[in-house]
């Protein structure tokens, strides 16, 4: 609740323990008022070289989540903010649906999650059909990624995978490996440009490559924090993290019009 320092509000934040990315990120888009109080869900920092390795550490992941979540609420914050986004794709929007709604009945509390937020920023920019995705991880999350993205009506027409060699060390993945993906993701006719994966630190990097780019680049870190400001009636300017902080002081109509119709044909 808020207390001092949170006088506005006091955020849970929810990110793997071997995340260098989120808390940095989150902290920078931080409003004044807001407090972020970070839960680690524990997980190894084990080499990643195949789709199977990837499918254990998402294993590792499930084994944790709650505990991190009931671990946070001990702090008593006012809602929740997760940042790591693998599991937030992972089945398509269905299963991305049952895990938000177990968080809120697990937590009595609203929750912004990486999927759901990248979806509502992708709206702000109009009814846009064709998106291009950059992630740091293995095919098998890059396929529950597009499979999320595709339930939403969006058409994934070009995606680039990192294949990253370890949890960890997805935030050493330079600016020039991720300007190369960005630019290959551009030669493509997507509308918007969409960048996954927490602990890829491209919050600052996005709003840059919005200007050479000349259109959308939305990082899921700013994605998710612009989600909560706005989840929250907080209408902030945060400048510094593209044209989402700025421009777009509220969820849009259109994301909701979008849950309606996917509610109506579940």
């Amino acid at each position: 609740m808020p207390d001092k320092l949170g006088w506005r509000a006091n955020w849970g934040v929810i990110a793997p323990s071997t995340n260098t990315s989120v808390q940095p990120e989150f902290d920078e888009m931080r409003p004044r008022g807001v407090t972020n109080h970070m839960s680690r869900i524990w997980v190894p920092d084990e080499p990643l070289a195949s789709n199977e390795d990837f499918e254990k550490l998402m294993d590792a992941i499930r084994l944790e989540w709650d505990n991190a979540l009931l671990r946070v609420m001990t702090c008593n914050p006012d809602y929740l903010v997760m940042g790591m986004s693998s599991e937030t794709f992972w089945g398509g929007l269905s299963q991305s649906n049952e895990l938000k709604a177990h968080m809120m009945e697990l937590t009595n509390r609203r929750v912004a999650m990486g999927s759901d937020a990248c979806q509502a920023a992708i709206r702000c920019y109009g009814d846009i059909k064709k998106i291009g995705v950059l992630t740091p991880y293995w095919p098998v999350a890059d396929e529950n990624v597009t499979m999320f993205f595709n339930d939403c009506g969006f058409d994934v027409v070009v995606l680039k995978g990192l294949c990253c060699p370890g949890p960890a060390a997805i935030a050493q993945t330079t600016e020039r490996e991720m300007m190369d993906g960005l630019i290959e993701l551009n030669k493509s006719d997507a509308e918007v440009l969409v960048q996954v994966g927490t602990n890829l630190g491209m919050a600052r990097m996005a709003a840059e490559a919005e200007k050479w780019l000349n259109k959308p680049v939305i990082a899921i870190n700013t994605a998710t924090y612009w989600y909560a400001m706005r989840d929250n009636q907080m209408d902030d300017i945060i400048e510094g993290f593209g044209s989402l902080m700025t421009d777009y002081r509220e969820l849009p109509q259109l994301y909701f019009d979008k849950l309606k119709e996917q509610a109506e044909s579940a």
